[in-house]
């Protein structure tokens, strides 16, 4: 069973199904999915890239001697947040 999330019922999906075979043929349909997969596939492929890419750039910054200042700059904010809310949660 297809689980489409829209609100579609069983009859609504043939209705669609028997549409596009009066429209496109029933020899034409197969090669339409391939195409839709094939696109579906590269678009998930260069969604996986670009989060690599940024994942990788990420860390080489981090790596770097900048990155270990950022580090050491994110700690001592942690630090003042966990003063600040200290002093809260004492006076609660």
């Amino acid at each position: 069973m297809i689980m489409l999330p829209l609100f579609i019922s069983g009859a609504e999906i043939a209705f669609i199904i028997f549409i596009l075979v009066m429209v496109f043929g029933a020899d034409k349909i197969p090669e339409i999915a391939k195409g839709l997969g094939k696109g579906m596939r590269t678009i998930k492929d260069a969604t996986n890239d670009i989060k690599s890419e940024i994942t990788n750039s990420a860390e080489k910054h981090l790596d770097d001697s900048g990155g270990k200042n950022i580090q050491k700059e994110i700690e001592e904010v942690k630090d003042d947040i966990e003063n600040i809310t200290g002093s809260i949660k004492r006076k609660l």
